[in-house]
């Protein structure tokens, strides 16, 4: 199943990230090596949020990312969710559907 992990984000996020910027990175590449972050970043113009795409086997492992994630623990995500995701179509979509 995909799930993303949508952050909402302090006013000054992009002032003051760099602070916890590496620890983040090394956090978010873990769960990339696991194979269970797919792709994420900060949505742009303005930086006001981030998107996290993750696939796993329960919306467990994605809440168990965020609650670690130094960008929440120091105060810089001001809110976040999760939310399942029924993919269709595309390389990887869990839930492939082509025309017939």
């Amino acid at each position: 199943m995909h799930y993303l992990l949508i952050y909402e984000v302090v006013a000054e996020y992009a002032e003051r990230r760099s602070a916890y910027r590496s620890a983040h990175l090394a956090h978010a590449w873990a769960a990339a090596d696991r194979g269970e972050l797919l792709l994420g970043g900060a949505l742009a113009d303005p930086v006001d949020g981030a998107v996290l795409l993750f696939r796993a086997d329960s919306a467990a492992v994605v809440e168990a990312f965020a609650a670690a994630d130094p960008y929440v623990i120091n105060g810089l995500v001001t809110r976040w969710r999760v939310r399942s995701w029924t993919t269709v179509v595309g390389e990887g979509a869990t839930n492939p559907l082509r025309p017939t």
